[in-house]
């Protein structure tokens, strides 16, 4: 019997995605781990890999075909040995179940479930092979899980993501209070007069409060409409407050000429001591490396900072994983690498959601100083500013020094100032001390 090959959830927010390429063509041979098509998701475009071996037998779904809902039916895949006349026998394709609620609060959001059917069955049915997708062995073999005791939750008992989660015991879910529940389903009131609903911002609306302008149409994609949608979460629902302080970084572009001139390879950039620093000092403040959710405030045991990198439509937030115990060489390699790819809509899932705290830099575009928005469920964001000369008073007389000025942006519900204070306090004195940072 033919698989179905269904279109996936690659983010928690995705509902539905657009096929933008197909890879591969009917008749050809597929591998587990080869590339099947590029999806454009609500996050960038990506690969989605093929998790059973056989032969791609039909496309039901064109590429270029927008607003393909999660879980539809996008191709056939005839198994080893089956003819395409099984593609006659198979059975029509079945709506595609509801994804969950992508609405969930943005503290509470958990990964995407694997988009497959989940009959539980063994994961060495077939003989003694395991079946894994290539994300849950990479997984699998970081978590230190054995891949022979998980039971496969996908199509054949294949061993997916959330298999390797669950036995990593890596997935908490707790029920909601009772109360919570019933808080949330309480009767919306109407608008009043004195609170009146605000008007959808409609085309035609938008049109004519600017006067009748003419205009031209850009399509939001599915990238800006989510961005679009948690930015503006995050500043009715995160209590933003904002801390900056100026750092002196004559002494850091002195130490990162002379590593650059060593001729190693090796281009450190500002960007990179930035990182550094940073998960140095929420090493030294663990306070602030934190998020919020109703129930308690989550305390990270790692510094996995994500970092704004600007791309065609949008941007993305590609991370450094376990910061703190990483190098500025490491640092450094890991950041041209994944940005190289986030600009080429090539980054995993795995590489660009979660993270603990997130920074932001416009200084490479002469911005002297701005405020971040709170990316959920961080607790803070570092919004790096331009270095530039200015006149600095020093021993009670005037000179210049190279200052780059760093904003805070943080969420009062879990950090407070006294905690926001310390953590700019322990940065700006790694920044103003870089050899403290190559130790």
């Amino acid at each position: 019997m033919p698989i179905d090959i269904l279109m996936p959830a690659l983010s928690p927010t995705m509902t539905e995605g657009n096929l933008a390429k197909w890879v591969k063509k009917e008749g050809d041979a597929v591998k587990a781990g080869d590339v099947l098509c590029e999806i454009e998701t609500d996050k960038a475009t990506m690969e989605v890999e093929a998790v059973e071996e056989g032969t791609l037998g039909k496309i039901i779904v064109a590429e270029g075909t927008q607003g393909v809902k999660v879980n539809a039916v996008i191709a056939l895949l005839l198994e080893e040995g089956e003819s395409a006349d099984a593609l006659g026998k198979a059975t029509a394709p079945k709506p595609a179940p509801a994804p969950e609620n992508p609405k969930t609060e943005p503290a509470k959001a958990e990964a995407p479930k694997e988009a497959v059917p989940a009959p539980k069955a063994a994961a060495v049915e077939h003989g003694e092979r395991l079946f894994a997708t290539p994300l849950a062995r990479r997984m699998a073999e970081q978590a230190g899980v054995d891949l022979a005791g998980v039971t496969g939750s996908g199509p054949n008992g294949r061993i997916v993501k959330a298999d390797i989660e669950a036995a990593a015991g890596k997935t908490k879910q707790a029920a909601a209070p009772a109360t919570a529940a019933a808080s949330s389903e309480a009767p919306k009131t109407a608008p009043t007069a004195a609170a009146p609903a605000a008007a959808a911002l409609t085309k035609d609306r938008v049109v004519a409060l600017a006067g009748n302008i003419p205009y031209t149409e850009i399509p939001n994609t599915s990238m800006r409409k989510v961005i679009a949608k948690r930015l503006t979460e995050a500043k009715q629902t995160v209590p933003h407050f904002y801390l900056t302080v100026d750092c002196e970084i004559d002494q850091l572009l002195k130490v990162r000429a002379e590593l650059n001139g060593r001729g190693d390879g090796h281009k450190i950039s500002v960007n990179d001591f930035v990182i550094r620093a940073s998960a140095l000092a929420l090493k030294k403040v663990p306070a602030a490396n934190a998020s919020w959710s109703d129930d308690v405030i989550l305390q990270w045991n790692q510094v996995d900072i994500a970092v704004a990198v600007a791309i065609e439509g949008g941007l993305i937030t590609p991370i450094i994983k376990q910061a703190e115990g990483k190098g500025l060489g490491t640092i450094s390699s890991e950041m041209r690498d994944l940005g190289a790819r986030a600009k080429a809509g090539k980054l995993k899932l795995e590489e660009f959601q979660g993270g603990t705290f997130s920074i932001s830099n416009l200084g490479m575009f002469g911005i002297k100083e701005f405020s971040a928005v709170i990316n959920p469920p961080h607790g803070a964001i570092l919004a790096v500013g331009a270095g530039e000369q200015r006149p600095v008073v020093k021993n009670g007389a005037l000179a210049i020094a190279t200052v780059m000025s760093c904003t805070l942006s943080v969420d009062h519900r879990v950090v407070d100032g006294a905690v926001g204070a310390a953590f700019l306090k322990a940065f700006k004195g790694l920044i103003e001390d870089p050899l403290s940072m190559l130790l």
